[in-house]
């Protein structure tokens, strides 16, 4: 009898230890995991690297400081992705250099096509390796931003670079603080065929959830990446621990507003909203020392507001202090315009930080796009 019950105590003790391993190798499946990223120079067809390979990134477009670039080959590379049983994440060209807004935008941008292709959960990388500003605060809040705007969608984000790059641009501490384990970080041998990650070369960082490993996975040239977390199992086998879910608006209206005309530098983080209420989705953020125009004052349940027109031509809400006698920075109001006559070579890049305004707001202000062709001789009102 006492042995029965000894073996059954065995078996049950097996039992209780074989279904934890199983459940914490289901919980780490995807570690150590392989996989390719694709873009336009994979073609229609992208191209695969290995039977053993269990994920894909796949970019659907991007920005290069506000010329957005679809990639064409983007939806038949999805489909031969999931027919070869890959699971399907994506990354974003991230060329905003220091400008939340223009990240927001991007993201929404892209952000329809993601939900039609892949899972909640899934990764969305931005892809931040190019045009930085001179700011490395700017430059992490404008990563942070896309980054919240990512997990507003119920998506998984990750920033996605090299290693001299972040530690020359941005401070990479911050966005690990928030979303740990979130970089994906590409450094390489040399150039030859790498079909396995050689830890000799790891690029030392804390938070790094993917390593792309090689350049030339295969013959010919391919990005190749290996799983460090688990994370590639994010949206098929798990979901985020924290769901984000943006504010829903409400019928506040301002209790007091009256026209000025000013320039409001932020001496904190300011939030820009897409709406008057004091819950309206954050689309931007002003970083301390950055400066903006605006052409009326609202005061909304003790919040003071400052609208402006973004480049887009769409109307703002920076938030420039609270009631009683609380300011985010230091408010210059303005009975006339000040002007800039274009010089040969100029850009708005380029005029907006020689004047210390927003380069958006600056060719909003003169009813361009950021984009639009300028000539010397010429004169912006800012």
């Amino acid at each position: 009898m006492k042995k029965n019950k000894l073996m059954k105590l065995v078996v049950a003790t097996m039992a209780a230890i074989l279904f934890a391993q199983a459940t914490t190798g289901l919980a780490q499946a995807a570690k150590g995991d392989q996989g390719p990223d694709w873009s336009k120079y994979q073609g229609y067809s992208g191209k695969l690297g290995y039977a053993t390979d269990k994920f894909v990134l796949i970019q659907p477009g991007g920005t290069y400081g506000g010329t957005y670039i679809d990639q064409l080959t983007y939806q038949s590379q999805v489909n031969v992705a999931k027919s070869n049983g890959l699971k399907v994440h994506h990354y974003l060209w991230y060329g905003v250099g220091g400008s939340s807004e223009l990240g927001v935008k991007v993201v929404d941008r892209y952000m329809p096509q993601i939900e039609s292709n892949a899972p909640k959960g899934s990764i969305v990388a931005l892809d931040y390796e190019d045009g930085a500003s001179g700011s490395v605060k700017a430059n992490t809040d404008a990563v942070l931003a896309g980054m919240d705007r990512v997990a507003r969608y119920g998506y998984t984000p990750m920033y996605y670079s090299y290693k001299p790059f972040t530690l020359a641009h941005i401070d990479y501490r911050r966005i690990i603080q928030r979303y740990p384990n979130s970089l994906c970080i590409a450094a390489y041998p040399n150039y030859s065929v790498t079909p396995k990650p050689n830890y000799a070369v790891f690029p030392s960082m804390d938070g790094i959830g993917i390593w792309q490993f090689t350049s030339t996975y295969t013959a010919g040239g391919l990005d190749g990446n290996v799983d460090l977390t688990g994370v590639t199992d994010s949206g098929y086998s798990k979901q985020p621990s924290k769901p984000v879910t943006p504010p829903s608006n409400n019928n506040q209206v301002a209790n007091q507003d009256y026209a000025q005309n000013g320039t409001f530098t932020t001496n904190t983080t300011v939030n820009v909203r897409s709406g008057i209420a004091n819950n309206s989705p954050v689309v931007a953020t002003y970083a301390p020392g950055q400066s903006l125009n605006y052409n009326h004052i609202y005061i909304v349940n003790g919040v003071v507001k400052g609208r402006y027109t973004s480049y887009s031509g769409q109307q703002r809400y920076a938030s420039l202090g609270l009631i009683p006698g609380q300011s985010f920075g230091t408010r210059t109001t303005t009975t006339t315009s000040r002007h800039y006559i274009i010089q040969y070579g100029d850009s708005f890049w380029s005029i907006a930080n020689k004047l210390g305004v927003n380069m958006y707001t600056l060719a909003a202000n003169n009813g361009k796009s950021i984009n639009a062709m300028i000539y010397p001789g010429q004169t912006l009102s800012y």
